[in-house]
């Protein structure tokens, strides 16, 4: 038993494209759902940091938004959240798709990376998808396109070769302090994990009209006998037709939603709920810094 092994810890960025599969890669990492996934793209809204405690490390991994082309503020505000990461992180994992060809979106990451002497990792996600004979070509075009410290194909779905990237992760980072409780995954509050799992649901149910235009609030929380927790939740949409696709014919769709959300915040909690969701409309919020303010969207 090594009782004199110095403890080291440290920030950890996830950066890429929408999609690429970083909250999946960050939630095996955990252990546990912390961010909320999708294949739409554009899920993670917010950075969320989540915890990595080993013996002798503590990781602190900060899921961001994908990069993409904004077409509204929060849109805009999800890209300057991503790339403001970069400044506040001891070591930066890039995630790509080994199924994907890199495109411009790529590259405007690969620019903004190369401004910066942070470390960095390339990450190959979704190697599952494709041949070995396919992989060794991926490595060696991105070798000559950035100065990669590692570069480890992983599929974060699967969790093949999750650990080996931990290992690593740990092997770069500085001495440091425990910033976090042993017991503690992430620094969000409960309310807020329950609201994306809300809206998880939402994305998994409905058509390609309604993910981006929803926003979740938790409203209250309440204890009720029987050990039972009351939660009240918003679900606000831009459109009179978005609210009708959620509630569904019949209040079906609405049902569903939150028989799913139920059975997360359940595990969350460690309890039974009673979840009441409702559904309101808010034109165009998206572009609304009032309402991006109210719904945890701070500088925009």
């Amino acid at each position: 038993m090594e009782v004199n092994k110095s403890f080291k810890s440290g920030f950890v960025a996830i950066i890429g494209r929408p999609n690429v599969g970083k909250s999946t890669l960050m939630n095996r990492m955990i252990g546990q759902k912390v961010a909320i996934m999708s294949d739409k793209p554009q899920t993670t809204r917010h950075k969320i940091h989540s915890v990595l405690t080993r013996d002798h490390a503590q990781v602190v991994f900060l899921d961001t938004p994908g990069v993409h082309k904004p077409k509204h503020k929060l849109g805009q505000h999800m890209v300057d959240t991503a790339l403001s990461t970069l400044k506040e992180v001891d070591l930066i994992l890039f995630m790509v798709e080994a199924n994907t060809p890199s495109g411009a979106g790529d590259q405007y990451i690969m620019n903004e990376l190369s401004k910066i002497a942070t470390p960095i990792f390339l990450i190959i996600n979704k190697v599952d998808l494709i041949s070995k004979n396919q992989l060794l070509p991926l490595i060696a075009e991105f070798q000559t396109k950035l100065d990669f410290k590692e570069i480890i194909p992983v599929s974060a779905l699967q969790g093949d070769n999750v650990d080996r990237l931990a290992d690593l992760i740990i092997r770069y980072l500085p001495e440091g302090p425990k910033y976090y409780p042993d017991d503690m995954i992430t620094d969000k509050p409960e309310q807020f994990i329950m609201a994306e799992l809300i809206r998880e649901k939402v994305l998994h149910l409905t058509s390609q009209e309604i993910p981006h235009s929803v926003a979740v609030v938790i409203e209250d929380i309440q204890p009720r006998p029987n050990n039972t927790v009351y939660v009240g939740s918003l679900i606000y949409v831009e459109r009179d037709s978005q609210k009708g696709i959620i509630i569904g014919k019949k209040g079906q769709m609405l049902k569903q939603i939150g028989q799913l959300a139920r059975e997360d915040i359940e595990k969350l909690l460690g309890s039974k709920i009673y979840l009441e969701l409702r559904v309101k409309v808010r034109d165009d919020w998206r572009n609304k810094e009032a309402f991006l303010k109210s719904f945890g969207y701070k500088e925009v």
